[in-house]
């Protein structure tokens, strides 16, 4: 059993990374960590069998905990990431990994002179909307894609740490770091060109921004547009993409984080009215069609991080994946401050 502590016990400490290691096999949750005393009360109240810790100091001296993970904010992450790996720890933090490729590329140097696993908690590569775009272009019904647009537009303020930008770097930095790790799984190319455009409006007294409009453009031809707004009324599909042979639109977000606030992730369900939408004329004939979803697991995510580090498995979601996004959010904020698109 690979003994765990948690690092922050907010929505990410508590519902995600908490619940989730406590269902993986070859995982133990040995300890959470906040200097919150309401929060180190609430976690012992969840877990009474588990150590609760003030400080990531008393973590690095139990010589027990082999595995930490961060869920804290985003401009805390290379800090704490490189103090643990230097104390011998296997590393995972939330994403977004950190806030700039130097960051990313000291924290891989980490990793690598101690000796330790790193990675970063992609969870929505098991999302079963991505895993459904991911199948229908396997499946040949799209043709050649050169058009993805994926987004989430809601109304309504950040919350926390997470509106303030000096600590979650801004609107780009949460949502869109799922998005963009999903671009450079689903595009087997180098991003080319990257331009972003950010708008900034006075409705929720936050400086992080309330509108983003990422492109990125990959050496294939391949466009890919990211959406996030927290100033929408009006919803858009979460999925619109195209290719030469057809095009794929689906609403609805992953059914896997209700559920598992509510205790069971397995339970969840997603709604048959946000199945994807497929027209193509591959084969010949010109079809619609309706695609079940690909049912993913946010499991998978510490499941195998249990088994890298127990069985020598193969690391999905790998650090120099990471790092290669970090360079593409260089380009962006690059990008938003000139108003032109930055080559990689």
């Amino acid at each position: 059993m690979i003994n765990t502590a948690v690092i922050g016990y907010g929505n990410a400490g508590r519902n995600f990374h908490a619940y989730l290691i406590g269902l993986a096999e070859g995982l133990n949750l040995y300890a959470i960590v906040t200097r919150n005393a309401e929060r180190r009360q609430s976690a012992a109240q969840d877990h009474p069998r588990v150590k609760i810790y003030q400080t990531l100091d008393q973590v690095i001296a139990d010589d027990a905990v082999s595995l930490v993970v961060l869920a804290t904010p985003h401009d805390t992450h290379a800090r704490l990431a490189i103090q643990a790996m230097e104390a011998g720890k296997h590393l995972v933090t939330d994403k977004i990994m950190c806030m700039n490729a130097k960051e990313a590329d000291a924290m891989i140097e980490a990793s690598r002179q101690n000796n330790v696993l790193l990675s970063v908690f992609q969870n929505r590569r098991w999302d079963c909307d991505y895993l459904t775009v991911r199948k229908v272009i396997e499946d040949g019904l799209l043709g050649t894609p050169y058009l993805f647009q994926v987004a989430i537009m809601r109304y309504g303020p950040p919350q926390g740490w997470r509106g303030v930008r000096k600590q979650s770097g801004g609107i780009l930095y949460d949502w869109p770091a799922h998005f963009v790790d999903q671009a450079l799984q689903l595009v087997d190319a180098p991003v080319q060109t990257v331009f972003c455009d950010i708008y900034y409006d006075t409705r929720w007294n936050t400086d992080m921004g309330n509108y983003s409009n990422l492109l990125l453009k990959f050496s294939n031809g391949v466009r890919y547009q990211i959406e996030i707004s927290n100033l929408a009324k009006v919803s858009k599909p979460h999925w619109y993409v195209l290719g030469n042979l057809g095009g794929l639109v689906k609403y609805g977000r992953d059914p896997q984080e209700a559920a598992m606030k509510a205790g069971n992730i397995d339970a969840a369900e997603e709604d048959p009215a946000n199945y994807a939408k497929v027209w193509t004329e591959a084969g010949g004939e010109n079809r619609e069609l309706v695609v079940e979803s690909v049912r993913g697991s946010w499991k998978s995510y510490y499941q195998n991080i249990s088994d890298v580090l127990n069985k020598g498995a193969e690391l999905i979601v790998k650090p120099e994946q990471s790092a290669r996004m970090m360079r593409v959010y260089d380009a962006a904020m690059r990008s938003s401050g000139t108003g032109e698109a930055v080559q990689l």
